[in-house]
């Protein structure tokens, strides 16, 4: 079974209708090689289902989260973006740009593991999250990245 077949799955299992917006959100999220914000999800649906609404997304998103099947990243200033891969990770987060980097790691593969067990936990999804400045970040100037950072925040 593939990714979107089983977000499709977890909504139909809690009594969710599924309607053909709702799987282009789970394909949108399951395709997604990057960490998508809600309103990158929702412009790539509309290309589809111009008709569909904000709140379709947000709410189907709301409920992909709450059922363990995304992880929702939340970087501050309203900018939040949902993790379509539950496999134990790190994310390399860069406090300037928001650019989230998935890095596989077999540690924390296993640490997840052996926590989860240890405390009786079923995992759904496991993540560490590493904050910094990502190398193009560094590169800048201290005054160009608080500039840019404050243009950031403006355009969205």
């Amino acid at each position: 079974m593939n990714r979107t077949e089983e977000l499709i799955r977890a909504l139909r299992a809690t009594g969710y209708r599924i309607t053909p917006q709702r799987v282009e959100i789970c394909r949108a999220l399951a395709e997604s090689k990057s960490h998508p914000s809600p309103q990158a999800i929702y412009q790539k649906v509309s290309e589809k289902y111009p008709g569909i609404s904000q709140a379709t997304v947000y709410n189907t998103l709301t409920v992909l989260r709450d059922l363990g099947e995304v992880v929702e990243v939340g970087l501050g200033q309203d900018r939040t973006h949902y993790e379509p891969d539950p496999t134990p990770h790190v994310n390399l987060i860069c406090l300037r740009c928001g650019v989230i980097e998935d890095l596989e790691d077999q540690t924390v593969t296993a640490l997840s593991a052996q926590l989860a067990a240890a405390q009786g936990l079923r995992m759904k999804a496991a993540r560490m999250d590493i904050y910094g400045f990502c190398r193009k970040c560094q590169a800048l100037p201290l005054v160009d990245r608080s500039v840019r950072m404050s243009e950031e925040a403006d355009e969205s």
